[in-house]
């Protein structure tokens, strides 16, 4: 088990030993707060690929990997990455609205709301 250093190699890697073995591959994903430390590691029993990083800049690739990895156990195509933050696709038609699909998620206005106060109770 030796640790990849470069994460173009590492993401690589992951997804061909997914796509050679998919029913034997586990993937494990360790954070350590205390530590600051993140780190992946996806094995079929005979390969065992590891990275860790102490970088927060790599949480954007790590959520893109886990995303492709998901996408791909549960056998589904890949989606534009717009379409899953909730931003608009600007290669759509200017006809074709979000709202005329219904299958399509539509992005969430601002969250109000919160925790109402409790008001103190009156001392007699």
């Amino acid at each position: 088990m030796v640790y990849i250093v470069s994460w173009q190699e590492y993401q690589e890697a992951a997804e061909n030993l997914y796509a050679k073995s998919p029913n034997k591959a586990r993937y494990c994903v360790k954070w350590r707060s205390s530590e600051g430390k993140l780190v992946l590691k996806i094995t079929d029993d005979t390969t065992c690929i590891k990275f860790k990083t102490y970088s927060s800049i790599f949480l954007n690739r790590f959520e893109a990997l886990n995303l492709s990895l998901m996408q791909k156990m549960q056998n589904k195509r890949p989606t534009p990455i717009a379409h899953v933050l909730g931003t608009p696709d600007i290669t759509k038609d200017a006809d074709q609205t979000r709202s005329s699909s219904p299958f399509i998620p539509q992005p969430a206005g601002p969250a109000a709301g919160g925790v109402k106060k409790k008001k103190p109770k009156k001392k007699k």
